[in-house]
């Protein structure tokens, strides 16, 4: 079988879809994975695109935000005792400022 003139380990049909289409194998971690046009490939052909990569990016890094701003709001937390008072606001008028305010 005729080999690549470029690479000499692929053959020219390997080297089209990997230049043309994108069509490459990972290595490594990855191995499994694969790079299809614009999308990364799962072993289990589950694609997935680059928005919805960075989508997935930035919603794991705003859950670790809001992890840390809990953890210190939980720290500063202070319970303080309130009073609270409730008073006939008819009474409350008349003892500042007299029976003509009424």
């Amino acid at each position: 079988m005729a080999r690549c003139r470029h690479c000499e380990t692929e053959t020219p049909a390997e080297h089209f879809d990997r230049v043309v289409h994108n069509k490459t194998t990972l290595h490594g971690p990855w191995a499994g994975w694969r790079m299809a046009g614009n999308d990364l490939v799962s072993p289990d052909g589950d694609r997935v695109s680059p928005t919805r990569m960075r989508g997935i990016l930035f919603r794991l890094q705003a859950e670790q935000r809001l992890e840390r701003a809990r953890a210190r709001n939980a720290k500063a937390v202070r319970h303080e005792l309130v009073k609270v008072v409730v008073v006939d606001l008819g009474d409350w008028k008349r003892r500042h400022f007299g029976t003509s305010a009424a």
